[in-house]
C-alpha cells in the first residue's frame, strides 16, 4: 500500500528519498509527495508517479539534510494533490502515515473546535494537527507530542514526523504496519521496507508495535508506548538489487514467472539436501509445537487464502489431520471456539498483510499456542509472532498479481504436510522418498509449463475482447482456477469467477454462451472423466472450452475445445505445475487489453491497512 522513505543526514537527504519511492513503487500507489526542512518546511506533491514527482523536484531546486517522503494509495479521499501527503499542521509540523485511522472524524470534529482547519479529505491529516497541538502543550517536545497523538489514534499507522523547531531531528512511530529504520554512517533512514534504502544502508532495525523512534544524525534512540527506552536487534539485509531490475524481461510479472524454476528450487533446497522431511525445517521448537497438533486453522487473504485452500486437500488427505481455512479480515469478526491443539498458520507474502496480521493476534488472544507462519520476508510482523516459520526462498516480488510467491507457498505447505504425516507415521521410508523425487522433479516440471508459452499466447487472441470469463476445476485443481479467475481479473479487467465443475448445473450455466469464454483445469487425475462430463454441458451450450490438460488426458481438440498439454500428469503436485499455465495466460491477456500489468489500477502489493 502506501510507502514511507524519510532521512535524516549530514548531507542532501533528497536524493534518497526520491529513490526510494521510485523503489517502493511495486506497492500500488496514486500520488506522491516530499517535505524537506530547512528554515520552513518546503513541500511539493504530485498526482501519478514518482517520475512527476521527480521532475517538481528539479524545477524547485529542493534540498536539503532532513525530509520524509511518501507514495498515497488512496483510502479517505480522491486522488488530487491536496490529499496527497506529507500533511502540514500551521507550518510547523509535517506528517506522511501509512495505515488507516479509524476514528479519524471523531478526532477531526474535537480539533475542528479547537480552531484547526482542514485542507484535505483524509484521515492523515487529524495526525498532523493532533501533534501539534501537543507539541505546543509540551513545551515543543517532537517526541512526547507524537506519543500523546498516537494514544488518540485508533486504527493503524507507521508515521514519520519533522517540525520546523526541531531541524536535528526525526520522529517516528507504527502500530499495525510496518517501518523499519536503516543506519548509515551519520545518517539514518526510515523506510516501509527494506528495498527503499539499499541504496544507502543493510543495516537496518525492525520496528515493533507501539515503538517510537527519535532520529538524528550520529543517535537513534527506541522507545516503548510508555517512552521507556527499548533496545532492538540490528540486522544485516542480503536482499539483492539485482532482484529489482527487469534485466530481459518486459515487466516484472514476466520476469516473477520465469523465476519460478529457481525460487522453487531455492524453497526445497534443504529438503533436497538433507534428504528427508524433518521438524528441524520448521525451527528448533517445531518438535514441541507439532505435538498433539488434532486440528489445523489456516488464515491468509487474497492469492494466500488459495494456496491454504489447496493445501487443506494435503492435509486432509496425506497427513488426515482436519482444516479449516478463514479469510483473515473475516475470522477475527466471529465467535469461534478455540482448540489449544490446533495448529494456527498464517501464509502471507510480505508477513505485513494487515489482516493477517490481525487475525493471527485475535487467535493467540482467544488461547491458541501452536502457530507457524508461512511468509517470504525475513523478520516481517508475522514472522516475529509466530512460534515457527517456514520462509518461502522466492525473492523480492514487485508485481502486484503474486506468482512465484504463490508457488513458493504450495510447496511449502506440501514439505509440511509430509512433515506432519510422518510425525504421525502415516508414511514410511519408501513413500517419503517417492515423496523427494515428486520434488526432485518439480523443477523441470515448472520449465516445461513455461515452455507451452507459445500456445498460451495464441489463446489470449480470443480473450482479448471479452468481458467475462469462468474457470472451472475439480477437487484439489479447484482452489486453482480461482486463483486464475483472480489473475485475470487483476492483471486484464476481465470479469473472471471460478467454481467447481460440478457446480455449473447449479447456476452458473446460465451465463455459458459463445462470448464466455470457459477455462478448464482438467489433469489426470482420479475426476477427470467427472470434468469431461461437465465440459459436455458447456459445449452443448454453445461456450468456448480453453483446457489445462495433461499429455496423457486423451483430450481430443475439436471445435468449441481448445487444448493445450502440460507434460505428463505430476500427481500429488499437479495444483503447482497447473498455476504456471493460468498465470501465463492472464499476463498475456492484460497485454493484448494494454493494461498496466506490473501495477494494477486500484490495487497494492502489500495490503497494510483493514
Amino acid at each position: 500500500m502506501c510507502g514511507i522513505v524519510a532521512g535524516i543526514s549530514n548531507k542532501n537527504v533528497l536524493p534518497v528519498l526520491i529513490e526510494g519511492l521510485g523503489r517502493l513503487e511495486y506497492r500500488g500507489y496514486d500520488s506522491a509527495g516530499i517535505a524537506i526542512l530547512n528554515d520552513k518546511i518546503q513541500r511539493i506533491r504530485s498526482i501519478g508517479r514518482v517520475a512527476s514527482l521527480k521532475n517538481k523536484a528539479k524545477k524547485t531546486k529542493l534540498h536539503g539534510c532532513l525530509g520524509i517522503g511518501h507514495t498515497r494509495w488512496a483510502t479517505h479521499g480522491g486522488v488530487t494533490e491536496d490529499n496527497a501527503h506529507p500533511h502540514v499542521s500551521n507550518n510547523q509540523i509535517a506528517v506522511v502515515h501509512n495505515g488507516i485511522i479509524e476514528n479519524h472524524e471523531d478526532q477531526c470534529s474535537r480539533l475542528k473546535k479547537i480552531g484547526y482547519k482542514f485542507e484535505s479529505e483524509t484521515d492523515t491529516e487529524v495526525i498532523a494537527h493532533l501533534i501539534h497541538y501537543y507539541y505546543n502543550k509540551n513545551k515543543k517536545d517532537l517526541l512526547r507530542a507524537t506519543h500523546l497523538a498516537t494514544k488518540d489514534l485508533v486504527g493503524a499507522y507507521a508515521i514519520a514526523v519533522i517540525s520546523v523547531e526541531n531541524k536535528d531531528e526525526l520522529i517516528c512511530a507504527r502500530l499495525g504496519c510496518p517501518l523499519i529504520i536503516g543506519q548509515g554512517k551519520s545518517e539514518y533512514f526510515i523506510a516501509s521496507d527494506i528495498t527503499a534504502l539499499l541504496e544507502v544502508t543493510r543495516k537496518i532495525i525492525y520496528l515493533e508495535d507501539e515503538d517510537l523512534a527519535r532520529l538524528t544524525t550520529d543517535s537513534l534512540e527506541i522507545f516503548g508506548n510508555n517512552l521507556k527506552k527499548k533496545i532492538r536487534k540490528v540486522h544485516h539485509s542480503k536482499v539483492k538489487l539485482s532482484s529489482m531490475d527487469l534485466g530481459p524481461h518486459d515487466h516484472f510479472m514476466q520476469k516473477e514467472i520465469y523465476e519460478q524454476p529457481r525460487a522453487l528450487g531455492d524453497t526445497i533446497e534443504a529438503v533436497i539436501d538433507n534428504n528427508t522431511f524433518d521438524n528441524s525445517l520448521f525451527g528448533n521448537k517445531a518438535k514441541d509445537v507439532f505435538k498433539n497438533i488434532d486440528s489445523i486453522l489456516i488464515l491468509a487473504a487474497g492469492t494466500s487464502y488459495y494456496a491454504g485452500l489447496t493445501a487443506k486437500y494435503w492435509f486432509e488427505s496425506i497427513a488426515q489431520i482436519p482444516t479449516t481455512i478463514e479469510i483473515s479480515s473475516e475470522y477475527r469478526y466471529r465467535d469461534s471456539v478455540p482448540n489449544r491443539n490446533q495448529l494456527v498458520i498464517t501464509i502471507s507474502q510480505s508477513g505485513e498483510t494487515l489482516d493477517t496480521i490481525e487475525a493471527l493476534k485475535h487467535a493467540k488472544k482467544i488461547g491458541h499456542k501452536k502457530t507457524l507462519a508461512i511468509c517470504n520476508v525475513q523478520e516481517s510482523a508475522i514472522v516475529r509472532a509466530s512460534s515457527l516459520v517456514f520462509y518461502t526462498r522466492a525473492g523480492i516480488e514487485i508485481g502486484v498479481a503474486s506468482t512465484k510467491a504463490f508457488t513458493t507457498q504450495l510447496i511449502s505447505l506440501f514439505i509440511l504436510t509430509v512433515t506432519l504425516a510422518k510425525n504421525k507415521k502415516l508414511i514410511g521410508l519408501k513413500k517419503e522418498k517417492n515423496y523427494l523425487e515428486d520434488l526432485r522433479s518439480l523443477v523441470g516440471g515448472i520449465q516445461s509449463a513455461l515452455n507451452l508459452e507459445p500456445q498460451i499466447k495464441q489463446w489470449a487472441k480470443h480473450f482479448s475482447n471479452k468481458e467475462h470469463a469462468l474457470f472451472l476445476g475439480r477437487g484439489i485443481h479447484y482452489p486453482i482456477a480461482l486463483e486464475g479467475a483472480l489473475k485475470l481479473k487483476e492483471v486484464s479487467y476481465v470479469h473472471a469467477e471460478a467454481y467447481p465443475a460440478g457446480e455449473l448445473k447449479h447456476g452458473p450455466l446460465a451465463l455459458v454462451d459463445k462470448n464466455m469464454p470457459v477455462v478448464v483445469i482438467a489433469p489426470n487425475d482420479s475426476l477427470l472423466e467427472k470434468v469431461k462430463s461437465n465440459m459436455q454441458e458447456v459445449k452443448a451450450r454453445g461456450g468456448i472450452l480453453f483446457v489445462f490438460a495433461d499429455a496423457d488426458s486423451h483430450f481430443l481438440e475439436e471445435k468449441g475445445i481448445k487444448v493445450i498439454r502440460a507434460p505428463r500428469h505430476t500427481g500429488v503436485l499437479s495444483p503447482i505445475i497447473h498455476s504456471i499455465p493460468i498465470q501465463l495466460l492472464a499476463y498475456h491477456v492484460a497485454l493484448r487489453k494494454g493494461t498496466d500489468v506490473d501495477k494494477p489500477r486500484n490495487l497494492a502489493k502489500s495490503v497494510t491497512v483493514e
